[in-house]
Order: structure tokens, then sequence, then C-alpha cells
């Protein structure tokens, strides 16, 4: 579109309010004080309304926008607090049961609308993202010709500029050189930056807390951004690990290269010889409270360019983990978080025949975490593991499952399978047995040979955090900035005074994007014993002449 050219000469975008040079309104207007909020400056969002990008552009840098994107994300993320996300869930369980189980209707609805998962699906980062867009379009809207204002603006300003501002007052006269010599020398006291121009004096301080506001955004949309880099690959881990006292277990995040091995596990609870205020409450018989418990670990390290499980491990170092003492390498955390105590981890059974010599002991373990799927004896037996089910429970049709991999209720099926017959032979069929903890079931009527458990090992185990977070630096500088600018926008205040002499005239103008209390104090201290015309508020005035009017109509009535 084309440019408007103001009878200074300077050359404004169309659409512009007040010329960006010496500030002459450009356009009618009934009101009494200029809108001088971007300086009268034409934006782009107002000015070009055409194509397919304005109409995206003017959309995005709309307010009323950018707080719609802000209430459906404050929403949304509400939505995600109803129950738990599917990173909290118990260890072992899978969503599609947890969900109805646990909340029934409302958490099966729940899981199928995907809100089990709602901070890092797309819909959801596609409002993050818009948000992201909207302070960037918003923030160069209006950024870009204020500060273009702001730069090019003039000492001598137009005069119809001066009577459109808030603070104005104008008497007939001139200023002695002592006048301006004093005047300059308050308001440098006063901290303004003074510039003059054929005896016209223009003072300006704290121009930069006009920034504020775009310091905010900057720091908002690096906050997003730290934010958004969290759902890709290798800027950000939390996995949750079990590892039982003797094991060693491979640490996610890692490809395979680290490894965690829980040598020992212990807690410790509060002595009750120790004297302390509230020692009675930390060592209640039926309720004992924890002051400690830690996992002595070791790190160990896959060597370069070997491949293979069975691969012979570097150790690394050793560390005791605790709370709020992470074992740390790499960028990579480990968090003491949880702990199981006297976890059943092997069951010991032997087999027994009231009416079949054996010839031998046939005693067998099975690993609970892990175990075999074939147990083959000496004299000819087998016996096959038909089913496992670590924590068992019936489900609603009825039928046999687990709630968990956590062994807390394990069920198991064995057939067993005599010298004499053929497991793999089409037909055959072997003694089947259904036993647990104190369960011990024929399921193909009367056997000669019985399973019986012997023995049961129980182990410690301990629940650790697996922590990785690369955007955290995103976060914090984001953070920071949005600080700054807060505090740059809220603690000081752009102000500006014009002061000069037309045709035998003077005219003081000032202007203040806030805090106008402190302008006309400025104002005051300057203009005292010089021959400076008092400024007043022409807001304040056109209040009180309001409340004049309203007083002598109810006189009259």
């Amino acid at each position: 579109m084309n440019k408007v050219t103001c009878e200074c000469g300077h050359q404004n975008p169309y659409g512009t309010y007040l010329c960006e040079s010496c500030g002459k309104p450009l356009q009618e207007s009934d009101e009494k004080v200029a809108n001088m909020r971007y300086e009268g400056v034409a934006r782009r969002s107002q000015t070009y309304k055409s194509s397919i990008v304005d109409k995206i552009w003017n959309f995005f840098s709309s307010v009323k926008v950018g707080i719609w994107i802000i209430v459906l994300i404050l929403v949304t993320s509400s939505l995600g607090t109803i129950f738990p996300q599917e990173m909290y869930i118990p260890p072992g369980t899978t969503a599609t049961e947890y969900y109805q189980e646990e909340y029934g209707i409302a958490g099966q609805l729940y899981y199928d609308l995907g809100f089990h998962n709602l901070y890092s699906s797309w819909w959801y980062m596609m409002l993050i993202a818009a948000l992201g867009i909207s302070l960037v379009i918003a923030s160069l809207d209006r950024f870009v010709p204020l500060y273009r204002a702001l730069k090019k603006q003039r000492t001598t300003r137009h005069t119809a500029f001066m009577k459109k501002q808030r603070v104005f007052g104008e008497s007939e006269g001139s200023l002695t050189e002592e006048d301006r010599t004093i005047m300059k020398e308050r308001l440098k006291q006063k901290r303004y930056r003074v510039k003059e121009e054929n005896g016209n004096l223009f003072a300006e301080k704290n121009r930069f807390s006009r920034w504020g506001p775009y310091v905010n955004h900057i720091g908002l949309i690096i906050f997003l951004i730290g934010g958004m880099l969290r759902f890709f690959p290798g800027m950000y881990l939390d996995e949750y690990v079990w590892i039982r006292e003797g094991e060693r277990e491979v640490i996610s995040g890692t490809n395979g290269e680290y490894f965690v091995e829980n040598r020992e596990f212990m807690v410790e609870l509060y002595d009750d010889q120790e004297e302390d205020l509230f020692q009675e409450a930390l060592t209640r018989e039926d309720n004992p409270v924890v002051s400690n418990f830690q996992t002595s670990a070791t790190l160990y390290k896959r060597p370069e360019g070997i491949i293979g499980d069975n691969a012979e491990l570097e150790k690394v170092k050793d560390h005791d983990i605790r709370v709020n003492q992470p074992l740390t390498f790499e960028g990579i955390s480990l968090y003491q978080v949880d702990y199981r105590l006297n976890e059943l981890s092997t069951f010991t059974f032997t087999v027994e025949s009231d009416t079949v010599d054996l010839e031998e002991d046939m005693t067998f373990q099975v690993d609970l975490n892990d175990p075999a799927r074939y147990y083959e004896f000496e004299n000819g037996y087998q016996i096959e593991l038909l089913e496992y089910f670590p924590n068992f429970y019936i489900d609603n049709n009825g039928e046999p499952s687990t709630q968990n991999r956590v062994p807390d209720n394990p069920r198991i099926i064995f057939e067993l399978f005599t010298p004499d017959q053929d497991p793999e032979a089409e037909g055959t069929e072997g003694e089947l047995s259904l036993i647990g903890v104190r369960v011990n079931e024929e399921l193909n009527g009367e056997r000669d040979h019985v399973i019986r458990m012997e023995d049961v090992e129980l182990v410690d185990a301990t629940g650790l955090t697996v922590r990785r977070d690369h955007t955290l630096p995103f976060l914090i500088a984001g953070g920071a900035i949005f600080m700054v600018g807060l505090i740059q926008g809220s603690y000081w205040h752009h102000r500006r005074i014009w002061i000069q002499e037309k045709a035998g005239r003077l005219y003081v103008a000032g202007h203040a994007n806030k805090n106008w209390h402190a302008l006309k104090r400025d104002l005051s201290f300057v203009s005292e014993n010089t021959r400076l015309p008092e400024a007043a508020d022409q807001l304040d005035d056109e209040a009180e002449n309001e409340e004049e009017v309203q007083q002598k109509k109810g006189g009259n009535a």
C-alpha cells in the first residue's frame, strides 16, 4: 500500500495514526488525548488484510486469540490430572487394564480418549506450538513498528502532537537562557537524557522498560521450546527400573552401553535409644519411620566394539544411592525412589509319588522373574511350565490372568510327563497341576505324582528413577529471561517531556506508559521558579468537568 507523507517530509506506512517523526495526527479523531500505546504507528495486522498470509498473521497477532489458546492449554492440562498419567501407573501393569480396573467406565473413557498420555499427544503439542506462534507473531507485530517510531522521534514536535498529550500546558511568553539551563540541570538530576534543538528541549528516561513485555515473550518462547524438546529422542529421559538384590539391569537411554548392579539394599529405622523431640512418633511399633534406605550400586560399561550379552563389562564406579544423592554419569542420574522388601524370588519344588518308584531325588527351582519352560531329569521325567501368572487373579470373563509382572501372588500350571510318554507326540497328555503359595490342585483327574513346594527364596528390590534432562538449561534460561522482562517492565517506566516555543507561545507536554503521578511530580520540579507553564492532566480535567455537569443537573432536579 502507498505510504502517507507528512508535512514534515517523513513517509509513514499506510495506517499510521501519528507521524513517526514529528507526531502530527494523520487521521481525524474526536478523542481529546492521542492513543500513544504503540506511538500511533501502523501495525501490520491493522494494515494488510487481503492475502491468506495476512489473515494467518492477523489471527495469531490478536491478543484475544492468544488468551483463548492459553485457556485451552489450561483446561486440557487440568484434564491430564484427573487420573494418573501412564508413566505413573504401577510398574508392570498395562494401561489398557489399569484404568478400567481402577476407575471403571470413567477410567476406560479416559484411556480411549488418549488422556493417559496427554502431555505427549500430538494435539497437545499443537496447542503449545500455536501458543509459541502467537507469541512470536504478536511480538513482531508490535515490536518492529514501535522500535522504529521510538528511534526516529525528533526533539521538535508538531503543535498538534503536544496538545494531544495527556499532560499538557501552554502560555504566552518565552524562555530565557537561564530558564533553559535550570531546566536541563533539573532534568539531568532526575536522570533524564536531554536533547536540545533550536531552543526546544526533549527529555527521556527508561526507554528500555518499553521492551519488558517483549523480553517476557522471548523468555516464554524459550521456555516452550524447552518443554517441546522433552519429546525429542535423547533430550529427556524419565524411566523407572526395579533391580533385585544381586542382579544387574541395563540402564535405559544408554543403548545398552551402561548397566547398574544392586549389590546390597538396606533400610534403616530411627533408633528408639536416641533422644529426640519427636522420638516417640518416629519409633512407633505399629508404624516405624524409615530414616534411610539406600542401594549400594555398581556402575558397569560395555567395552567399545564388543557386542553380545556375554561380553565382560568394565566396572566404572561404586556408589551408595540415597534419596537426593543419585548416581550420576554422562548427564544421567539414578535416583532412589522406592523399595520392596521380601519379594518372592525363587520357588524350589520336588516331585513325589506314593505309587511309583522315582529312583532319584527330583528337585528343581523356578526363577519367578525369568522361569524356564522345560525341566528334564535323568530318570526320564519331564516337566513343562504351561502357564505362569506372576500376580494371579480372575478377570471379568472368568479367565485366569495376571495384574502385572511382579510375583506378588504367583500361580504356575505344570504338566508332568513320565519316561514312557513322548511330550512331542500328538495326543499325549501329562498330569496337570496348579501350584502357588498354599495352592496345589490337580487339573485333569487323579495324579500318580505330586509336585510339592519345598522352599521359597525372598529378595529385596530397589526402585530407581533413571533421569536425564538436557532441556533444563532452556527452562532455566527461559524462566530467568521472563523474570528479567517482568522486572524491567514493572519497576521502571518510560517517561518523556517536550518543551518548546512557537509563535510567542510556550508549550510543555509529557507522556508516561505508567505511573503518571511520578511524571507530574517531575514536571512540577522542573518548572518551579521558571517561566515554564504549569502542565495539567487533561483526562483529570475532563473528569472534573463531567462531575460538575452532573452536580448541576442534580441541583436543577
